[in-house]
């Protein structure tokens, strides 16, 4: 018997600012925005990481940084990518 751990589904380019897409997520995974308002990377996650603590602690810090402002449609989150994909890679491992 298996089964199937949440894994972070990495796009395959940049989406521009002025076009958010809600095309390719699959049901259960939602879309994030990672990086500073010039360069901005999509990420689809699955939507249990929103209940991980040290997820939840990074939105904290950008809901206090930024606000909910999000101009793209989607959860944005200010940080770095490569901060972003340390964090996923170790709710992964969970």
């Amino acid at each position: 018997m298996g089964f199937r751990l949440p894994r972070v589904v990495f796009p395959k380019k940049i989406i521009p600012k002025s076009f958010p897409s809600t095309i390719d997520i699959p049901k259960g995974y939602l879309a994030v925005y990672v990086g500073d308002e010039n360069k901005m990377k999509r990420f689809v996650i699955p939507v249990s990481y929103l209940n991980q603590p040290s997820f939840q602690e990074l939105l904290s810090q950008a809901e206090e940084e930024f606000g909910f402002d999000h101009p793209m449609g989607a959860l944005t989150i200010p940080c770095r990518e490569d901060l972003f994909v340390d964090l996923i890679s170790r709710l992964n491992d969970f």
